[in-house]
């Protein structure tokens, strides 16, 4: 049974980025706030602003507005874009290189600070050492079975740690102090202060894509075998049943309550609530799909698009409107954390009241009396 849970709507065009020139692929995207950077194979970074648009029938729309682009210089695709927008600093990787360039004019910083040796990163969103004015960012180096952290400031890095892995790292996420790694074989918890590790389950990195993500404090989304989506926290235990996804998932995100999934043909929609398939999008040759902020994007090699949820009530409203009102009030309970505590009570009676008329009118009066009640 589907849910309208979200819309796909176009952000950036093709014709906006590559004009004529059909050699040009999007490589990577980042977003930050109104802020949406897309890396190419041709070595040039391009910023848009974005604006949401709502019209008076409630459509959204999204207006993307170049703001510059900027060619690096190598014969190499940029593979990575991460924003700390407290530096207003963009970190680019291209080449093994990691760079720091201005948000605003994408101009390197005058140091010339950087990071070498660099095969993928990912930054430390719950950081440990409390300096506003720093980020941590985690690197897979070039070095065998190694990887670095580092603290990266306005305009100079430094290393804080190296450590060595069983395996070599394929994928990685951070949480404080612990890394959650997808090894060849294998995914592991890894505390990089203590050097403890705990496996998770094995995992083999040669047939598919392992795919490793921060979902909240000290818990992580894997994709495991058999095309499940598997939850771990950094004591190494599942404390939500699994996902079930294709056997060719390329990416995942999160957007409360539900855990969205890209393969080759599909973007899938399950609830966290519920583990049930809500929601199947068509979406041929995509290849990239990222959260940022609540944000969800998806992009194919020519264009990106935006993944806008529809509102809760009006998702609960469909549901009690198609008489599921179990799922209906898992997803009301659910929706708890999104809605301010006096707004949801009065909701969440409303529901109750409605869903209780319903399970009435289908003669299941003790079903009804305990809604009312």
């Amino acid at each position: 049974m589907s849910v309208k849970a979200f819309k796909l709507v176009s952000a950036v065009e093709r014709e906006m980025l590559m004009g004529d020139k059909n050699y040009i692929n999007i490589e990577c995207i980042e977003c930050c706030g109104k802020n949406l950077y897309i890396g190419t194979n041709d070595c040039f970074i391009y910023h848009f602003m974005l604006d949401e648009k709502v019209s008076t029938a409630g459509k959204i729309t999204f207006a993307a507005t170049k703001q510059l682009h900027k060619y690096l210089g190598l014969k190499k695709p940029v593979s990575e874009l991460k924003a700390a927008s407290a530096l207003t600093r963009l970190l680019v990787l291209c080449d093994n290189t990691i760079t720091l360039v201005n948000m605003i004019n994408l101009e390197p910083v005058p140091t010339g600070a950087k990071i070498k040796g660099a095969v993928t990163f990912t930054l430390n969103e719950n950081p440990v050492s409390g300096d506003p004015f720093c980020v941590e960012v985690c690197i897979l180096s070039v070095k065998r079975r190694t990887i670095q952290m580092f603290m990266v400031f306005e305009d100079r890095v430094q290393i804080v740690k190296e450590v060595f892995t069983p395996e070599q790292p394929c994928a990685v996420a951070v949480d404080g102090y612990y890394l959650c790694l997808a090894l060849t074989t294998q995914y592991i918890i890894l505390n990089y202060n203590t050097g403890e590790s705990q496996d998770l389950f094995p995992y083999c990195s040669d047939e598919k894509r392992p795919i490793v993500k921060r979902i909240g404090r000290q818990e992580f989304l894997l994709a495991g075998p058999g095309g499940l989506g598997m939850f771990a926290t950094v004591d190494g235990i599942s404390q939500r049943a699994p996902v079930h996804w294709s056997e060719n998932v390329i990416g995942a995100a999160l957007c409360f309550p539900y855990v969205v999934a890209l393969d080759d043909e599909f973007i899938t929609v399950h609830s966290m609530l519920d583990q049930q398939q809500k929601q199947t999008l068509p979406f041929k040759e995509g290849h990239i799909l990222q959260d940022f902020e609540g944000k969800v994007i998806v992009a194919t090699n020519k264009g990106v698009y935006i993944l806008v949820p529809l509102p809760l009530e009006k998702q609960i409203q469909d549901l009690l409107a198609s008489h599921r009102v179990e799922e209906a009030l898992v997803l009301a309970k659910g929706a708890r954390r999104n809605i301010p505590k006096e707004k949801f009570q009065v909701m969440y009676k409303r529901i109750l009241q409605q869903a209780g008329f319903i399970q009435f009118a289908q003669l299941q009066f003790l079903e009804a009396k305990e809604l009312f009640r």
